[in-house]
């Protein structure tokens, strides 16, 4: 194995020190035209892989895609010794100012930067506990982390926040976001309106629509670089075989903790998507199932050396690896006390059974639970002892529950192999089935107390906006309030699963329907006032942006999942204290020293869960088991078999040092952000100047205005190639906003901010004052103004048009206040990948005598020269041929003096690379130890072995990649030269000396 000292000295073995390196911004000669290079990567087999954009007159602004390859495409970098210096004609210079702007904003920032350069450029409130997983991740060989926060954090938006990130870096061209199919639109909405990052949606709809636009038999993953996509669909064998065949730069997991147990579809899935991508970001906020051995092997998706054993290892071998925070860790709570209403503690609701009722609950206790005189419980088969509580769970949640419950035991039993042998459990369920049946919705004390709640406490109903979600474990209960809700509390009768007052959300709705009925209650206009929901809306979904008030109509026993419920308006951002209540069913003859279920379990769990909140942050921790399914099952085990008492079983603490661990990580304290250069004082700045610049009367051509009525708002109309990048946006938001026709924009955060609102606030109603000054429905909530920032694709589209201002290898002459002439250069090293490691804007002088000085301070060397806006572009009247001649002398020198820079910038990347070999020969001898004292049989040693090894080539082969490979790129971006007298005489005295 090549060493990562040898790649620092540039004694790599192979062609990769004397190829050609292409980077982002070169210009390159194929097919006889020329190009500019958009984005450079390695492939291996076929070369360098090179998006570019026409730059010669045929082929001008046209994409093509080259593989510089022998064999494959010819492709020639133009010489920078060739650069031909060419004079500017334009206002105050403005084709050299924006050129040089531009250039700098194509260029990645290096891998040697791991400081936060987009800090600050999004449309979200700038809070330092929410820039940590970028932090954490670009501090690492490749950003993979799993971001573990507690339900209510943000996780979206630090997924944003590190995305852009990537992108700015060049490591995010190629990304890839996976979520649950319900909260698909959720997550694209939020990387498109807070980050301005636009992904492709392939749900039901998106999947049509690309029918229709790519060439049949594509692989829409190679058509589409920027794609989100449930597991559901990703997981089945179709969009498997897309995925084998593509590499991805940035993949993202969202509730990545069922990617646990090894061999389901969604393990398999993982497994093929880790080695497909460099960056891999993984969110959660139950990380692990409460087995160790899980969330070692989920973070060894993450870094496959960091553990040589998954079940046997020390919590701080995993740091670097994941990142965990909660509402009261101090960092988060110093920061969004104020953007977070405190939640008020929850209120159990008593509700005494009806006569109809308390016969089912005889029938449970004296039949199933606690039969009397020696008589037992007539269950038998699988999960015996448990079923009973099952039923009593499903009967708490309602009756027609508990109807469903037994008619699918009977169906069982009358599958099985010898029913009649269980004879007795049928004909007990038969009884206890009709029992329950006999219940009619007016003898249901749960059903009659919530509408008495929704009505005189919470105030719900056709003439109020409140809104109220209410969550309950089993359909049947959804369906029977959804049957009778809407008239009990005078809402006219649902028609449809996507229109109505009172709607539901389960996992038997189309993925469209999902997103729909999400949206909709996140919309102030919309008339959704009741979601009736089951846990499938306990992850992910965002509920708290129009809703405070939420009921649980049964409660789960497990203190998971009543966080995960509570924490879809318990979040950060919710204005309103949420208040939180829960229906528990009791007996008619309740004792006090034996309480029923509801009282003895269900509030119990209901008030520890707060408890934990308001103290540790996070309740998953307390029983250590991190499941629903387990949690649920422990409770029943030992709470209803009265083997311990509650806080024996339900702590308040948690009792596992792992599970205390495991509570908080946060790492170290916030640092500063690095300022990239630019010579323009805002991105309003660079876009009004390179529109002018581009289109001459952007006015006539484009319809460019401000808006009269909003004078925040910038309007005009896009050409071809914008549409283009906009497509991948959803068609309704592309159709309602005119998007296409009509592109509105702002520089102003809190007028963007203003416009997202509105469009939460107002779509579902006529949009009245709409900017259009039409009258038209507003039903997409996604707002009519997109906030600029720096990787926006309208900025994107125009830092490409500047640069392809210029014709093939050339460079402006700039008339400055300088006394002799300086030049400007670009210089750059790579690795194997294509992404800079070495990085270096340079200002030469002195190349006439022989003795060149550096100023590595391109900014400040301009600005000092007098090169900003408003500036006097003297035309320049020099000897131009004696500047010419100087040219290759500047690049020359600037390859010299990039080489010396490399050593200093390189360090930091070059010590993680040695870490990372020694971590890797560790890793590797004690894998190997392990197999020997377990003593593994022949084959399953000889199939580990086998795995640690190819391991450890893939991950050397790594190492070679990221470490600096081949000699410099240098480019000449310009000249700053002194007014004709002066120059002419510094040259020939320098020259004479």
């Amino acid at each position: 194995m090549a060493t990562v000292a040898d790649s620092a000295s540039g004694n790599v073995p192979g062609e990769a020190s004397s190829g050609t390196r292409f980077a982002a911004g070169m210009q390159v000669r194929a097919r006889d035209e020329d190009w500019l290079v958009v984005e450079a990567v390695e492939t291996g087999k076929d070369g360098t892989r090179l998006d570019v954009r026409g730059i010669s007159p045929l082929v001008r602004d046209q994409r093509a895609v080259f593989f510089a390859h022998k064999g494959l495409d010819q492709v020639t970098p133009l010489r920078p010794e060739d650069t031909e210096l060419v004079t500017d004609d334009s206002p105050e210079c403005r084709r050299s100012r924006l050129f040089i702007d531009a250039l700098i904003r194509k260029t990645p920032l290096p891998l040697s930067e791991q400081r936060l350069a987009t800090v600050g450029t999004h449309l979200v409130d700038d809070l330092a506990y929410q820039r940590e997983p970028a932090k954490a991740a670009l501090h690492a060989l490749r950003p993979r982390l799993l971001i573990a926060d507690a339900v209510g954090l943000g996780k979206t938006l630090e997924v944003g926040l590190l995305l852009s990130e990537l992108i700015r870096r060049g490591r995010g061209e190629r990304i890839l976001v996976v979520t649950p199919k319900h909260i698909l639109e959720q997550f694209q909405h939020e990387l498109w309106t807070r980050f301005a990052i636009p992904v492709v949606r392939l749900d039901s709809a998106g999947i049509e629509r690309i029918k229709n636009d790519i060439p049949a038999g594509r692989n829409p993953f190679s058509y589409y670089k920027r794609a989100i996509i449930s597991i559901d669909t990703l997981r089945s064998d179709r969009w498997r075989s897309h995925l084998m065949q593509v590499t991805w730069d940035a993949v993202v997991i969202d509730e990545s903790h069922k990617l646990i147990n090894t061999g389901t579809k969604n393990n398999r899935l993982a497994q093929l998507l880790a080695p497909k991508t460099d960056a891999l970001i993984l969110a959660s906020a139950t990380p692990h199932n409460g087995q160790r051995e899980s969330f070692g092997e989920l973070l060894s998706l993450l870094d496959p050396t960091a553990i040589p054993d998954t079940s046997d290892y020390d919590e701080t071998q995993l740091q670097h690896l994941y990142i965990r925070r909660h509402k009261m860790s101090p960092d988060v709570s110093a920061e969004i006390g104020h953007m977070w209403a405190t939640r008020k503690p929850p209120v159990g609701i008593d509700c005494t059974a009806t006569p109809a009722e308390q016969r089912v609950f005889d029938e449970l206790y004296d039949v199933w639970i606690n039969p009397q005189d020696g008589r037992t419980a007539p269950v038998s088969g699988k999960g015996a002892r448990l079923f009973p509580y099952t039923l009593l769970k499903s009967f708490l949640s309602s009756h027609s529950a508990l109807v469903e419950t037994v008619d699918n035991r009977i169906e069982s039993i009358d599958r099985s192999p010898q029913p009649q042998e269980r004879q007795a459990e049928r004909d007990a369920l038969v009884n206890l089935g009709t029992i329950a049946e006999a219940i009619d919705i007016d003898d249901a004390a749960k059903f009659n107390r919530l509408v008495t709640v929704l009505k005189d406490e919470i105030k719900v109903g056709p003439g109020s906006d409140t809104r109220v979600v209410i969550f309950s474990e089993r359909r049947a209960t959804l369906q029977i309030l959804q049957d009778t809700l809407p008239s009990a509390l005078g809402f006219a009768p649902t028609r449809g699963k996507t229109s109505g007052a009172v709607r539901q959300l389960h996992g038997g709705l189309s993925d469209d329907e999902q997103q729909r009925t999400v949206k909709d209650f996140g919309l102030a206009s919309s008339d959704l006032r009741i979601l009736l929901t089951g846990d499938i809306a306990a992850e992910g979904v965002n509920l708290h942006r129009q809703c405070h008030q939420m009921i649980h109509y049964d409660l789960p026993w497990s203190l998971i999942t009543i966080e995960q419920r509570n924490g879809r308006i318990d979040r950060y951002g919710q204005q309103h204290s949420p208040e939180i209540r829960a229906l528990l069913l009791l007996t008619d003859d309740e004792d006090p020293d034996h309480p029923s279920a509801d009282r003895a379990v269900s509030a119990r769990l209901l008030q520890r869960e707060d408890e934990v909140h308001r103290t540790l942050g996070e309740a998953a921790s307390i029983l250590g088991l991190r499941d629903e399914d387990a949690e649920t099952a422990a409770i029943m085990e030992r709470l209803l078999a009265q083997e311990e008492p509650f806080d024996a079983v339900v702590p308040a603490v948690p009792l596992d040092p792992f599970e205390a661990f495991m509570a908080d990580h946060t790492p170290e304290g916030d640092s500063p952000g690095y300022q990239v250069p630019q010579l323009f004082a805002s991105t309003r700045a660079f876009v009004e100047e390179a529109l002018e610049e581009v289109y001459e009367n952007p006015e006539q051509r484009i319809g460019k205005h401000w808006d009269e009525d909003h004078p925040k708002m910038l309007v005009f109309t896009p050409d071809r190639e914008l549409q283009r990048r906009l497509l991948v946006l959803p068609k309704s938001y592309l159709d309602e906003r005119q998007v296409l026709d009509r592109l509105r924009v702002t520089f102003d955060k809190e007028f963007g901010q203003e416009r997202l609102d509105r469009a939460r606030e107002r779509s579902g109603n006529r949009a009245k004052g709409a900017i259009t000054k039409q009258e038209r429905t507003e039903t997409s909530g996604w707002p009519d103004v997109s906030y600029l920032t720096d990787q926006h694709p309208v900025v994107e589209w125009l830092t490409d048009k500047v640069l392809v201002k210029l014709t093939r290898n050339t460079a402006p002459i700039i008339t400055a206040d300088v006394s002799e002439p300086v030049y400007l250069t670009q210089g750059m090293y790579s690795n194997a990948k294509g992404h800079p490691t070495v990085l270096a804007w340079m200002c030469v002088t002195g190349l006439a005598s022989g003795t060149p000085v550096f100023d590595d301070d391109l900014v400040g060397v301009l600005e000092r020269a007098g090169v900003k806006p408003r500036m006097l572009n003297r035309p320049f009247t020099g000897d131009k041929a004696a500047l010419q001649t100087l040219v290759p002398a500047a690049v020359r020198a600037s390859r010299e003096h990039i080489a010396t820079l490399r050593a200093e910038q390189e360090t930091p990347l070059v010590e993680q690379l040695v870490q990372y070999e020694q971590r890797l020969a560790a890793w590797r001898k004690a894998s190997l130890s392990t197999f020997e004292q377990l003593s593994f049989s022949g084959i399953r040693r000889e199939h580990e072995e086998t795995r640690v090894r190819k391991t450890a080539v893939e991950v050397e082969q790594l190492i070679e990649q990221l470490a600096t490979q081949g000699e410099a790129m240098v480019r000449v971006i310009g000249v700053l030269a002194p007014p004709a007298a002066v120059g002419d005489n510094a040259i020939q005295q320098q020259r004479g000396a």
